[in-house]
């Protein structure tokens, strides 16, 4: 143990939601922290919450006979600008991480909201009433609707420079799952000591992902990060060079070189689906390489890991030249 956490003992964590019953709007306490800790520590979960959680969202629609956002829709009360504006709130969640198009024909009078999209299995509508477009008597539209996945935030103008099509119009897409994080240090006291902290995490999701989830990749991805810190290689002008405990380094022969520390790369840089990456984390997997050691048998006995999550998992390691190991030497 630190001899900080001799002092003062170790921090309790409790997370209560706002509401009964509400999974996505917690309140996240941890107390004792050393002084300066809360601030560090909030500051560091809130931006990573913020933008670094996958998400899924609409990017891009196209409508028949539209070339651009401000053409007018005979027989739609609203305008094209209103109708993105509508589709960038959508709030779903994706269970890959392939593009999907989203094909939506419909006559008026009918007012649309999001239960009217037709979606495959691997997208989940979580706000069905939310409004789109309202057709008046005559009116018709042909549009087809462009989901991706994604993490942080994604303007429009970026993509638009490197997809410029005629009749595609590009969304301002929101992938976080995250809507709101604030965070507040108060004082915390153990025996005499007052000069202490306590972080207070007020984080809430849209939904597609809990709160606790939330935190916890967030803590996760801090933690594969904060990883790098400890590793005995040493990075030079963007080159990685031995350690001086490596033989070369130590003029000492290869047998009696210290063993050389695997590398470790995050699993979050695979974006995987939510419910494949937390199934993997909880079962101890939290890097690349300690992902291709394991055996499709083995990740079919993780808790949560299904057919789909395997199937998921091959076909993105299949897509960087990785693959899991041979079920054959899982002796």
């Amino acid at each position: 143990m630190h001899i900080i956490q001799e002092e003062i003992g170790l921090p309790t964590f409790s997370a209560v939601p706002v509401q009964k019953g509400d999974d996505n709007h917690v309140i996240f306490t941890i107390s004792p922290l050393p002084q300066g800790y809360g601030v560090t520590l909030g500051n560091a979960m809130r931006r990573v919450l913020l933008s670094s959680l996958p998400g899924a969202a609409v990017t891009s629609v196209r409508i028949k006979g539209v070339q651009h956002e401000y053409t007018t829709l005979k027989g739609v009360r609203e305008s094209v600008i209103d109708i993105c504006l509508n589709l960038k709130e959508l709030k779903l969640r994706k269970y890959n991480k392939d593009a999907e198009v989203i094909s939506l024909v419909v006559k008026g009078p009918k007012a649309i909201t999001a239960k009217d999209l037709k979606v495959s299995s691997d997208i989940e509508i979580l706000d069905p009433d939310t409004p789109i477009m309202t057709l008046e008597k005559g009116g018709q539209l042909d549009v087809d609707i462009t989901v991706e996945k994604g993490v942080g935030y994604s303007p429009a103008s970026e993509r638009n420079k490197k997809q410029n099509e005629p009749g595609l119009i590009h969304i301002d897409a929101v992938f976080s799952p995250v809507e709101r994080v604030r965070f507040a240090v108060e004082s915390a006291r153990v025996g005499q000591r007052t000069d202490l902290d306590k972080l207070i995490l007020d984080v809430q999701t849209n939904g597609s992902l809990k709160a606790e989830e939330a935190v916890q990749f967030a803590s996760q991805l801090l933690k594969n990060y904060f990883e790098y810190f400890g590793s005995s290689d040493k990075v030079v002008e963007g080159e990685f060079i031995a350690d001086f405990t490596r033989s070369g380094a130590r003029g000492v022969s290869e047998d009696d070189a210290a063993p050389v520390k695997e590398s470790y790369t995050p699993i979050e840089i695979l974006n995987f689906s939510p419910r494949t990456l937390n199934a993997l984390i909880n079962a101890g997997v939290g890097s690349i390489e300690q992902l291709t050691k394991c055996t499709e048998a083995s990740l079919s006995n993780f808790r949560g890991f299904g057919a789909k999550a395997l199937e998921e998992v091959r076909k993105t390691l299949a897509e960087r030249g990785l693959a899991l190991a041979d079920d054959s030497l899982d002796t």
